[in-house]
């Protein structure tokens, strides 16, 4: 029998049923160095009593039951030893009785590699903090334990996106690096920070008792960040959206309570102010997430189109242009307002491929009511162009394949651009406004006065069109303070050499205290509404005076 083991590579052992325990009839050399190396480790035989495994082991050695597998980890002096065990039957000639085959494989290597292919699997490599399946896990653990209460609170990096298109993708890194190392410091003992996203972090906090609890954590998480960080000779503001979602008890798991957090940054990032989850936090982020993926298929399948809402001379009554305003009938959700589309096209990105879709479509039509027309309209066509779409896109290429497609000339095509987008960036807007114009587009400036333009900007960069904001314009006979606003802005524009439009004229009253006031042209309901392509054509058509 002991010849039997000896040919055995790894430690083997022969045991046979002993009462309530098992007796070692028959050993090899390597099995003896296996206990050696244990040192005052349990042996097997105590290992296998105290883990409730001897009647197991004599069931297989009796044919009861099947084979036997387990692990054994210890301590030797070689450090911890991991082996792959297993207990099976065996029949020797001679009926010597109920028998099994005791052996063990030693995996401390592989063991210790899957241990740190693990935690390389579970941890965030630029921070060393657990990413988001670590932090999942570490969430999942420490749930398990009693506690008073607990929460997830996550932090969303505002248009960190900036930062890597303007700096680098290293300075990026400095930054999530540095934001790491501040929320950290701030964190209570027991709390738990990781990385869960490019430029989100989560911190999960036991022991909390209430909102209370949760909104110190807040707090001290963005005076952390109020200080600008430095990147070379930059100083960086780091803007922090901080939502929050507490557990409401035993049935919350990990991915459920991260996900409501996660809704309650998404409209922190909205509002601006800390926000916590509440049931129609979710609901909301559902029905937006549910608004993007049939956005996207519409997108797809071209299933927008563009109206059109006329300029009007505010001295001559012509109709001298219109603006291109995207639409979309949903097939599930009806009438989608753009008020609702376009922010979530700007969140998830797909404002690249529509703001593109709607600068070829609209130089489309302008191509299309030429060949109506039989020769080339006297009208300018006005596209809208996001900040996001500045940011993440190359518009200026967007605007030249939309033309030579079209065929269509540059100086028959104004883009507006809003505050906000000089704002994000006004280096990058100053060379995409440039290249437009090299292709002789109007440039216009939108929803002016409700943005923080500086003024030093507004003189460099090459704007041809003020767009004096609804907020301005709607009620503005009756109220002094809106009519020197709207004065002001008047004058600023003559002084830059820049003509106005008013936007939200309602009333003929209106549109004409505008024109008194020497405002060039105007756009409102009191015109039109905004229509069908065909229908904006034929609404020029039948006021076109051609001239004589």
């Amino acid at each position: 029998m002991r010849s039997m083991v000896d040919a055995i590579l790894h430690p083997a052992a022969v045991l046979r049923p002993c009462g309530d325990s098992v007796e070692f009839i028959a050993t090899n050399c390597r099995f003896d160095q296996f206990l050696l190396d244990r040192n005052a480790e349990p042996s097997p035989g105590d290992e296998a009593q105290r883990a409730g495994w001897i009647p197991r082991i004599h069931a297989v050695a009796m044919g009861q039951e099947d084979a036997l597998q387990f692990d054994l980890d210890y301590g030797s002096a070689l450090g911890p030893r991991t082996y792959s065990a297993s207990v099976a039957r065996i029949v020797l000639p001679g009926g010597s009785g109920p028998l099994a085959l005791f052996t063990a494989i030693d995996r401390s290597d592989a063991s210790r590699i899957e241990k740190v292919l693990r935690r390389e699997l579970l941890t965030d490599m630029l921070t060393a903090l657990p990413n988001r399946a670590g932090f999942l896990e570490e969430v999942e653990t420490r749930d398990a334990r009693p506690q008073v209460g607990h929460a997830i609170i996550t932090v969303d990096l505002v248009r960190f996106s900036r930062i890597n298109e303007s700096l680098g993708s290293i300075a990026g890194d400095e930054i999530i690096i540095t934001v790491a190392r501040r929320i950290k410091s701030i964190l209570r003992a027991g709390d738990v920070l990781g990385r869960v996203g490019g430029n989100e972090f989560a911190i999960h906090s036991t022991d909390v008792s209430g909102m209370d609890d949760v909104l110190q954590i807040a707090n001290r998480v963005r005076a952390a960040l109020a200080t600008p960080i430095r990147i070379s000779s930059y100083l960086i503001n780091v803007e922090a959206a901080v939502g929050c979602a507490l557990a409401n008890g035993d049935e919350d798991d990990a991915e459920e309570l991260f996900r409501r957090a996660q809704a309650a940054v998404k409209r922190s990032k909205q509002s601006g102010a800390f926000e916590v989850y509440r049931p129609s936090t979710l609901i909301e982020a559902q029905e937006r997430f549910n608004l993007e993926s049939r956005l996207r298929d519409a997108l797809a399948q071209d299933a927008l189109h563009l109206d059109f809402q006329p300029f009007v001379s505010l001295a001559t009554g012509e109709v001298v242009g219109f603006e291109a305003l995207a639409r979309w009938n949903d097939a599930e959700l009806g009438f989608v307002s753009p008020v609702k589309f376009i922010p979530v096209a700007e969140e998830s990105g797909l404002i690249l491929p529509l703001g593109r879709w709607a600068l070829r479509k609209a130089a489309e039509h302008l191509a299309h009511w030429d060949r109506q027309f039989g020769g080339r309209v006297p009208l300018t066509l006005n596209v809208n162009v996001s900040p996001v779409q500045i940011a993440r896109d190359d518009v200026a290429d967007a605007v030249r394949e939309a033309l030579l497609a079209s065929g269509v000339d540059g100086a028959r095509v104004t883009v507006e651009v809003t505050e906000s987008a000089l704002v994000t960036d006004i280096d990058k807007t100053r060379r995409l406004l440039n290249a437009l114009k090299a292709m002789d587009l109007t440039i216009a400036m939108d929803d002016f006065g409700t943005g923080f333009s500086n003024l030093a900007n507004l003189q460099m960069l090459p704007i041809d069109v003020l767009k004096i904001d609804r907020s301005f314009v709607n009620g503005m006979v009756d109220d002094g303070d809106k009519v020197a606003i709207v004065r002001a802005i008047l004058s600023l524009a003559g002084a830059l050499g820049m003509r106005t439009v008013a936007e939200g004229i309602e009333t003929a009253e209106v549109g004409q205290a505008l024109a008194d006031l020497g405002c060039d042209r105007g756009q409102g309901y009191h015109y039109a509404r905004p229509m069908s392509a065909d229908d904006a054509f034929a609404f020029w058509r039948d006021r076109y005076k051609p001239a004589t």
